[in-house]
């Protein structure tokens, strides 16, 4: 543990060079935090054999009416690149948490659809999220519902809906 925080200090030698120093702590801090909480969620999904990028494809599909998705649609809607959610796809078929079938109406598609030990799976996997309060225990319900609020407009205005 450091005795300072680096990121105040990389502000401190930034501002010696450039503008933007607020803007330049907030995305600095916003991107070490994510570093940081989805390390401890890998962390706390490991015993599943899940990473956060696999569990969210797994609530994902827990979350659609039929329990299936076009996996394009998986990747537009989890903002994945077509090779991720394929690598995220196989890895998923191969645990027997999900399988590929041709979608009907659409030969060209192909849907994942969750399996029984994938929705058991995310059921146990979820559990011991919240549990660990996604990692995010030290701030309280008022902070929590602040930091989405403050952060809604930056996803807006970047097109995520």
């Amino acid at each position: 543990m450091l005795p300072f925080d680096p990121i105040d200090e990389a502000a401190r030698q930034w501002a010696l060079r450039w503008d933007g120093v607020p803007q330049m702590h907030a995305v600095t801090s916003l991107m070490r935090v994510q570093q940081l909480v989805l390390a401890r969620l890998d962390a706390i999904l490991k015993p599943h054999g899940l990473t956060f990028a696999r569990y969210e494809a797994l609530v994902l599909l827990t979350f659609s009416s039929r329990g299936s998705l076009p996996l394009g649609k998986m990747g537009e809607r989890l903002q994945v690149h077509p090779t991720s959610i394929t690598s995220i796809i196989d890895r998923l078929e191969r645990a027997g948490l999900v399988e590929r079938r041709r979608h009907p109406d659409d030969g060209r598609a192909v849907l994942a659809e969750i399996t029984p030990a994938g929705r058991a799976l995310v059921e146990k996997a979820t559990a011991d999220l919240v549990a660990a309060d996604f990692g995010l225990g030290t701030l309280d319900k008022d902070s929590l519902q602040e930091l989405s609020e403050l952060l809604r407009p930056v996803r807006s205005a970047a097109g995520d809906f």
